[in-house]
């Protein structure tokens, strides 16, 4: 399985029906994905387009509104540009794992870890091989695996389709993020925090909540539907758990302020950019279009 499919499968994410940025209009039968929004200010424009970072048969091509941004834009702008390995290994081998001579069986209580190995060998894994992994990557993995089981793949996720099309009209592809920074955020959790979260995910894949909440933001970015999309991110984001508050005050609180601002400086840079992150950093009044309209840009959603 894709090393890259396990950590960024964390970070999923992807509105209606509207007309294009110069008054072209869409056949009704076209089916949008994600949603897309022009950002303008003083001459200089932005599309940002929410992706989620799995896919299968059926997900591509992208749709016409999408392809029409990225062929009038000069740089694709993704998190990570995900073709690059090295970089991933080394903030891998930084964040993700134990020391030589350390494990995971030194860092969860006996209940935790029989049930760590029980959901292992559902997903045909045995315990030393991820015995060197932290308990985070370790829930990573297992939400990973479970998904490659019902067809879902990294590389099919939609930035291989951006990249694509960005290599075959030679756009420069700049990145938001590093391997390092997203890596380096899971292991801001501390051990009991890093356990919690291991616990709430294995609960989550024993009672099938784990592919209902993936699927139901797959499903919602697949057909632009706005309301569900809003659902997903208020569902992941909403509650007393680890997994809940981590991915409200970090991977979306934290991080959203840091997208605004390079996407900022990015559009000093190139006449017109379009920027690929994943979908749930463009929901809600603290999500990076609401930001951005806060310090004076103006946001359009296009679909």
């Amino acid at each position: 399985m894709p090393k890259k499919l396990v950590i960024l499968f964390t970070l999923l994410v992807a509105c209606c029906q509207a007309l294009f940025a110069a008054g072209l209009s869409e056949p009704a039968s076209v089916a949008h994905r994600g949603q897309l929004y022009r950002v303008t200010h003083e001459g200089k424009t932005s599309y940002l387009f929410g992706t989620i970072h799995v896919g299968r048969d059926g997900s591509y091509p992208l749709d016409p509104v999408v392809t029409r941004a990225l062929l009038d834009s000069k740089a694709l702008v993704i998190e990570l540009d995900i073709r690059q390995d090295a970089p991933f290994q080394l903030a891998l081998a930084r964040h993700g794992r134990y020391p030589e001579g350390d494990s995971v069986q030194h860092h969860l209580s006996p209940a935790t870890l029989r049930l760590t190995v029980q959901a292992l060998a559902r997903a045909g894994l045995s315990l030393q091989s991820v015995q060197q992994y932290k308990p985070w990557l370790i829930a990573n993995l297992l939400i990973g695996a479970e998904m490659e089981v019902h067809g879902y793949q990294r590389s099919q996720a939609v930035e291989y389709a951006l990249l694509a099309a960005a290599k075959s009209q030679d756009k420069k592809v700049r990145e938001l993020e590093s391997a390092e920074y997203q890596l380096g955020l899971f292991d801001t959790l501390d051990e009991r925090q890093q356990e919690q979260y291991l616990l709430e995910n294995l609960a989550d894949l024993a009672d099938g909540d784990s592919l209902k909440k993936s699927t139901a933001l797959i499903d919602a970015w697949n057909s632009a539907d706005a309301p569900r999309i809003h659902a997903v991110w208020q569902s992941a984001t909403s509650g007393d758990s680890i997994s809940a508050g981590f991915m409200n005050r970090v991977l979306l609180g934290k991080r959203n302020p840091e997208m605004a601002s390079n996407i900022e400086r990015i559009m000093q840079q190139d006449q017109v950019a379009f920027v690929g992150v994943g979908l749930l950093h463009l929901v809600g009044d603290d999500g990076v279009p609401q930001l951005l309209k806060r310090r004076g840009y103006q946001v359009e959603q296009l679909y």
